[in-house]
Formats: structure tokens, sequence, C-alpha cells
């Protein structure tokens, strides 16, 4: 009797036990919250048959080491600047843990999600699947939505807030589509004039009233919306001289390859290492590049690059590169603007160096309150990001991104994994260029904070994915005697600067940032968080830069202009270096904040005026208006010199 009643309290401590156990398991708690962005307003509930591409971040277990990696191969003066990391090497640093691939997988098994329908990436950081909406409510105790943002009337399928089992906290970071209103128009879409024959214009000219808009007393984009047709140019491509003068390359009515070609010293470079150097840009939500409107642009602008220049697409996620011609919708809704101007600033400077295109994800369709697709739930950066990092080595040695939204469009979280994801590129050799955007420090009417409650805190905006510390964020210039801070009040385009909220100011800045803050003087205290990653690092050009878009010439202006021209630099640097027998550049910023930046003009007029401020305004140095500046024929003097450090 008695051993049976030690055996009875034995079971019963185990029942107990495992009770307590289960308990565990299915107790959920609150693991991430982010509010609902102003220009966002719901429209009502999920449909629950929806179904969601779902991404799973889980815990890297040494990201810590990746970035030391990171640094130590990116810093001239280290023994191992240039030694660029493998893939595998960069997937085995993230892997996550044994016990957290465990743990996630038995919880998914759980929830009857069949073991096959579960994809991983390589380094097993990722997981995705697809599910209906109604199932991931239950998998993640939330609600989703639909939203519509009211400037542009896109759409999401969100859930402002989500839950985990507590004991999965520690290992799963980040979930989207959740509660990530990060939106990717191009920075562009709003930025083009039509280009006038009739009148040209010198970019030397100034007004005697200072107006920078007023050149020679004439309002060049007024004019130039009335008229379309080929741009004004005063050269023989054909036969240009090794001696052409800025003044003589820049006189036409807008900025053009062989302007920046001769600005930034890279005219009489003749590339030498096309076969194993590449370029590369990005597409989303159906940007195309048209081979037609590129073969126009250089045979005006670029004809020795007819007819052998090399261009490649990519597909990625349902993306489409579209060749034929546009339809009025398509027209209407801008699309292959932003396309056409990278790939033709890209190709326009950097022939004959191979161009890739990467294309992700198709155009959402238009609103309907009764009918959703996957397209409403995806998110474009983070399926380009986790495709890219599953291809072999080697990648394009510098890839340029024009598309950002504002930071607090995305929660804290999932900017770190994506921002992550950029490091891993940049380990692996990949100069990662983004613009600075295009309105400044905010536009006027926007400049409060995301937080909860009312009323909103008023702050100066900033950009993501530019403010992320492992991308080159690139500014936009006006003029080329001097260069200045780009602006036009005609359109509202300001280049843009700031300092992050989410990403506290990493190692390089630390020597450049603070005494551009001393000179501050206490100005804007409480707008900015003077402690975040600073941008832009960089400036190029980014007013007047002439495209062409449906057979039709027109100048743009914007930091999408800016990022594709330095990227182009950067592709001639990296051919430089790869025909010597060198390592490509790879992640810019220790290199460029430690000796890079003595290869560069610095620009000291301009401010990046917003919220009815004039914003962060340029001077000698380092400055939060336009980085170091803008870069100079020693650029790749100043690549090689790591060997001297």
């Amino acid at each position: 009797m008695k051993l049976l009643c030690c055996f009875f309290l034995l079971f019963s401590t185990f029942i107990s036990a495992s009770n307590i156990n289960n308990q565990k398991r299915t107790a959920y708690a609150v693991k991430d919250t982010h509010n609902v962005p102003d220009d966002w307003v719901r429209v009502h509930r999920a449909p629950l048959d929806q179904e969601i591409r779902l991404h799973i971040g889980l815990k890297q277990s040494r990201f810590d080491e990746l970035e030391r990696h990171l640094y130590e191969v990116s810093d001239p003066t280290h023994y191992r600047y240039g030694l660029h990391l493998t893939a595998a090497e960069v997937n085995d640093l993230v892997r996550p843990h044994e016990s957290a691939l465990r743990y996630v997988k038995e919880w998914l098994l759980h929830h009857n999600l069949e073991e096959d329908s579960i994809e991983s990436s390589p380094a097993q950081d990722w997981i995705t699947l697809r599910m209906k909406v109604d199932a991931v409510e239950k998998l993640l105790q939330t609600e989703y939505s639909v939203y519509k943002r009211k400037s542009d009337d896109a759409l999401a399928i969100r859930a402002p807030q989500w839950s985990l089992p507590q004991y999965l906290h520690e290992h799963i970071e980040a979930i989207q589509p959740t509660n990530s209103f990060f939106h990717i128009p191009s920075s562009a879409s709003d930025l083009y004039t039509r280009l006038s024959v009739s009148e040209s214009f010198s970019i030397f000219e100034r007004s005697e009233n200072g107006d920078p808009d007023s050149l020679g007393g004439t309002d060049i984009n007024l004019s130039a919306e009335q008229i379309s047709g080929e741009p004004s140019q005063n050269l023989d491509l054909n036969n240009i001289s090794p001696d052409l003068t800025i003044e003589e390359a820049c006189n036409s009515s807008a900025i053009n390859p062989i302007c920046v070609r001769v600005l930034y010293g890279t005219l009489g470079y003749k590339p030498r290492a096309a076969g194993r150097n590449r370029m590369a840009l990005t597409n989303y939500l159906s940007q195309f590049n048209n081979r037609t409107d590129l073969e126009t642009y250089l045979a005006t602008y670029r004809p020795d690059a007819l007819p052998s220049y090399s261009f490649t697409n990519i597909n990625i996620a349902g993306g489409v590169n579209k060749q034929t011609p546009a339809t009025p919708a398509e027209l209407s809704a801008g699309l292959g603007r932003e396309g056409n101007l990278d790939a033709q600033i890209m190709l326009g400077i950097a022939h004959p160096t191979p161009l890739t295109t990467y294309s992700t994800l198709g155009h959402p369709p238009p609103f309907h309150p009764d009918l959703f697709t996957p397209s409403n739930t995806n998110e474009p950066y983070l399926t380009w990001l986790n495709a890219m990092l599953a291809l072999p080595d080697p990648l394009p040695q510098v890839i340029s991104t024009s598309y950002g939204d504002i930071e607090h469009t995305v929660p804290p979280a999932y900017a770190a994994r994506v921002c992550r994801a950029f490091a891993q590129l940049g380990a692996r050799g990949v100069s990662l260029i983004h613009g600075s955007g295009d309105t400044g420090v905010g536009k006027p009417g926007t400049c409060f904070s995301n937080n909860p409650g009312s009323p909103a805190t008023p702050e100066f905006l900033t950009s993501f994915p530019e403010a992320c510390p492992y991308v080159t964020s690139v500014g936009a210039t006006r003029g080329v005697r001097p260069e200045t801070v780009a602006f036009n009040p005609r359109n509202g385009f300001v280049s843009g600067g700031g300092f992050s909220k989410y990403f506290p100011r990493p190692p390089y800045q630390d020597g450049a940032v603070p005494p551009y803050l001393a000179r501050l003087n206490g100005s804007y205290a409480g707008m900015y968080n003077a402690r975040g990653r600073a941008y832009p690092d960089v400036s190029a050009q980014g007013y007047r830069i002439a495209t062409v878009w449906n057979g039709t010439h027109y100048h743009v202006d914007g930091t999408s202009a800016s990022a594709p021209t330095f990227a182009a630099v950067v592709a001639l640097v990296n051919d430089a270096l790869l025909a010597e027998g060198r390592p490509p550049m790879g992640f810019l910023n220790p290199w460029l904040y430690r000796i890079g930046h003595e290869a560069f003009t610095d620009v000291t007029e301009g401010s990046t005026a917003g919220c009815g401020v004039d914003g962060w305004w340029a001077g000698k140095g380092w400055d939060v208006a336009s980085g170091w500046g803008t870069p100079v024929s020693s650029l790749r003097r100043a690549a090689w010199g790591w060997e001297q450090c």
C-alpha cells in the first residue's frame, strides 16, 4: 500500500510538471507593437481566406562576430582589408542555434503546418511559409485588417500588434508582414519635367536676384514643361577630346553623362575588367527598364555604348521587367520612370561595365473592397534581400537602390533585421548605395513622431533604409562651379539628410559627426537624435538629370538620380581595382570616413530645408546636408591608398 501511494505521488508530480510545461509553452505574450502611421487608415477587417507569405526571422547566433568581420575587411588600416567573406562563411555566422530551430519548428508543426511547406533561407535565419489570414491570426494571436495609404491609395494587410508563446520570444526577432507600413514608391515619381528643345542654359549662370531657379533671369522649368523633343547638345560625342573642360561638357540643357564623367574625373578611364566587374540596380512593384528608351538615351548621350552595352534582368517573386509598350494605366502610374532613370545613368557613366537589374514583385492591383491579392501582403525589401543572400558568389560588386520610406513606418525590430541583411551583403564585398531622400528634413505638416497618443511630438523625419549604418547614403547636388545642396522649389524637391532614431552612431562616424554637432550650437535640439547614425555619407548630381521615358526626353530631380550616379563611379573604381588584381571596394563607409573623404570635393553651400525651417546646412568638412561631398578623379588613388597604411 505504501508503495502504491508513492507511485501515485510520483505520477501526479509528473502530470503536474507536464501541465506546467505545457502552460509555459502555450502562454502567449505580446512580442511587438507598432503604431499605425498617420498616413495610413484602416479600411476593414482582412478577409480570413486571404493568403499571406509569412517571413519569420530567427535570432542570428553570431551577428556581433559578423559585424566585427565586416568592419575589419572594410577598414583600410586593418590587415584584413579587402578579404571579404564567402556566402558560406556569412551563413555560418548568422545561423541560429539548433535549439531555436527546433523550438520554432515544433511550434509551427503544432499549428498543423506541413513540414514540406516550411521554406528556410540558406542560413536558416529566415523561415517563409504561406498561410491563410485566419491561420496566421491563431498562430500570432492577432487580428489583421486592410489599411489604405491616404497619399496614394496603396493597400496593405497588417496587424499592428502580435504575440508569441513566451518561450519563443528569445528565439524569434521579427515576423512580417505584421506591423511594418514600409512603402517604397520611387523617389523621383513626382519630379519629372519634359525637356525643352528651344531652351538651353549654362549651369554656370547665376541670376542677379539670387534665386537659384532663375538662371539668367529665365525660369528653366517653366519653359521646359511646354515643349518635348530631343535636348540641345553642343558636343560631338563621337569625337570627344580627352582635354574636355567642365565648362564645355556641362554647357547643355540638362546634366548628362558627359558632364558627370568630366565633373567626377572618369572620362579618361577605359574599363579593363568588364568580364569580372558587375553593377546592379533594384526595381520594385513593376518598375521596369525599357530597352527601347535606354537605346534612345544612349544614342543621344553615349553613342559608343551602342550596340554593345550589357544589360541582364533577373526576376524575383513574380517581378517582371516589361519590354512591351506601356499601357495608358501604366503610364499614368509612372511605371518605368524610375527604372529607366537608374539604368540609363549607370550605363551612361560606367559602360562597358555589365548591368544587372533585379525586378521584385508585381504591381499591387487597384483597390476593390472585396478583392485582395498576395501582393498586398508582401514586404518587397525583405523578399529581395533574402533572394540576394541565397545567390552564390560572386555577387554584383555595387548595387544602387532608389526606394525608401520614413523610418518610423517600420518597427525597430524589423528595421534591424533588414539592416543586418545589408551587413551580410557588405561582408561579401558588395557596396550598397541608397539615395538620402527628397524632402529635406520633412514635408511641412508631416514632421511629427509616430508615437502613440496625442498630441504628436514634433520632429525631423528620417529615411529608411538609408539610415542603416551598413549602407552608403547619397545626397543630391546642383550646379558645378560650385556644387551646392540640391533643391527645386517648383516641385518641392530638397535633398534629404538626418539622424536615425533606431540606429546608434556607428564607430566610423565618431570623428566626423561631433564637430558638426558642436557647430550647431543647440539648433533644433529635441527635433532629432544627436546620437543616431547620421546621413548622407556623400553626394552626387541630382538636379535636372537627363532621362528618356516612353520615347520622350525629360529631366528629373532627386537623390534617385544621385544614387545610381555615385554607384556608377564606384563601379569604375572597382573595375580599376579588379584589373590590378585587387579586391573590390565592398562596404564603403569605414574607408570613406578613414581616408576616402580626401578624394571628395567639399560641398559647403545649401541646406536640407523642410518642416518650415532651413534644416541642416552644409559647411566645411562632413555635414548632414551633403556628407563628405562629391567624388573627384583621385577616388581611384584613394581606393588604393590602403597599401601605404
